[in-house]
């Protein structure tokens, strides 16, 4: 049986939009609770001035996962692709890690993340050659929409924690 815990608190005040308006985009988002406990990743995604992504960042965290197996989300999207995305350090550009989940329009899902399966990119792009994601110094965790999913988006999040033991155990 699965064991949750370091659990992520998601209040809006911990988290930073980062989206291609670092670089002349007009992409647009927000991480706000709701009145029911959850947090909500929304916004639009443009592709305007060479945009077509759209982020937000936790603060540093520093949490050492080293004796968990990934991460589990409880979310209700809207039928687009995310990725969950870790840092190791606390640099505002460099190596991110990126695992990548659908969502069902309106409905909610449990979504398990094996840290083996994060991948290392840089801007976006897939770096060949980096180390594995460190689950015992991870640094931040965000969220993204990106490969040109324009358009509104909103992902709801009941909650985010580390598990350990198998992916889709309780």
């Amino acid at each position: 049986m699965g064991e949750e815990s370091s659990a992520v608190v998601l209040r809006a005040a911990d988290w930073a939009a980062i989206d291609d308006a670092v670089m002349g985009g007009r992409s647009r988002s927000v991480l706000a609770e709701t009145a029911e406990g959850t947090a909500v990743f929304s916004g639009t995604v443009s592709d305007e001035n060479n945009g077509g992504f759209a982020s937000v960042r936790s603060r540093p965290l520093g949490l050492d996962l080293s004796d968990r197996e990934g991460l589990r989300l409880r979310a209700r999207g809207d039928g687009k692709r995310y990725k969950l995305c870790v840092k190791n350090d606390a640099a505002f550009d460099g190596v991110v890690y990126q695992s990548a989940f659908e969502t069902r329009p309106a409905s909610w899902q449990t979504v398990d993340l094996p840290f083996a399966r994060f991948v290392p990119t840089f801007r976006g792009r897939r770096l060949d050659g980096e180390p594995p994601l460190d689950p015992s110094r991870i640094v931040t965790l965000g969220l993204m929409v990106s490969d040109r999913q324009l358009g509104p988006f909103r992902l709801e999040i009941a909650s985010l924690a580390a598990y350990s033991g198998s992916p889709g155990a309780p």
